[in-house]
């Protein structure tokens, strides 16, 4: 893989981003046709999608190496956590404070990370991209949502909502699918590859309905968004390369994960804020920037596996 390959498949992201922000803009998508199509999208199409990347052959190598950015990606959120902790204790609105840190480490690896490794790389692309998927689901669904909530959520209530995502339930049955190589029969397999297919696109375009609505002229955000960004977009993801190259991780394996790992702020900071009753208007002008600058920023960390 090139990095003008790279840069080719988010040019024609970012056309479908485009074209989506075009059907919105005259009006054929609403706000809830947009709502139910990210439904749709996250609670049927994705965990089709992860685990069809499942159906293959069991290999010991591919099972150790995907070990490997499993480790990576904890040990990446773990020194994303205490960095961000530590940069944006001082930022006095509690607001501010919870989107800056939850903005930083937390990054949009489903909604476009794995249809861009599934374009860049297929199947396998997705596979070892479920890693990166379960890290964040874990950490975003404890430490992430408790920096939101006045009481922190019991050790039940964490496990409840963790395990509850369709996304970690398609990852457990695709990977015993795998170790035990329970193949689907080919009309299942069929359906199955359309809806991946399927999946890339629609996600961008979905992406691209949520960019129109906001007032591009006002887009003022404080010096700890801009700090933000800096660590979502570039910073944090050279770590994530450093620590996989430190674990002996190559190849796609490397390529799929620092790709999901440059994805922009994670749009479920925009639910957490408006769950915790806060102004919601940081969260979603930090998101669209941070999706605008990804177009830039993930060509840059990809080009940096290659050094």
């Amino acid at each position: 893989m090139s990095i003008s390959q790279l840069a080719n498949q988010i040019m024609v992201l970012f056309l479908l981003m485009f074209l989506g922000a075009l059907i919105r803009a005259l009006g054929f998508f609403k706000v809830t046709t947009i709502s139910e199509m990210t439904n749709m999208l996250l609670y049927f199409a994705s965990p089709i999608v992860i685990f069809n990347s499942f159906q293959k052959d069991f290999s010991l190598n591919r099972l150790h190496i995907l070990g490997l950015v499993l480790v990576a990606v904890i040990f990446s959120y773990i020194v994303m956590i205490v960095v961000a902790k530590l940069i944006f204790q001082r930022v006095q609105d509690p607001n501010l404070r919870r989107i800056a840190r939850y903005g930083s480490v937390y990054c949009n690896n489903g909604f476009m990370g794995i249809p861009l490794a599934l374009a860049l790389f297929g199947n396998n692309g997705v596979f070892y991209g479920v890693a990166s998927m379960a890290g964040f689901n874990l950490f975003s669904w404890t430490q992430g949502v408790g920096m939101f909530r006045q009481q922190q959520p019991s050790f039940h209530e964490q496990l409840k909502q963790i395990f509850k995502n369709p996304n970690i339930i398609a990852i457990i049955l695709g990977l015993l699918a795998f170790v035990f190589s329970l193949k689907m029969p080919t009309m299942i397999s069929t359906f199955m590859g359309d809806i991946s297919s399927a999946y890339g696109p629609m996600s961008m375009i979905v992406i691209g309905c949520n960019l129109v609505g906001l007032n591009w002229r006002d887009l003022k955000l404080p010096r700890s968004m801009w700090i933000t960004l800096l660590l979502r977009n570039l910073i944090f993801p050279i770590i994530t390369i450093l620590i996989l190259r430190l674990l002996g991780v190559t190849g796609v394996a490397l390529y799929t994960t620092v790709i999901l790992s440059a994805c922009p702020v994670a749009g479920v900071v925009v639910l957490f804020t408006l769950q915790a009753k806060d102004d919601t208007k940081p969260a979603v002008v930090l998101m669209s920037i941070s999706t605008l600058l990804s177009l830039i920023t993930i060509p840059i960390c990809f080009a940096l596996t290659m050094l």
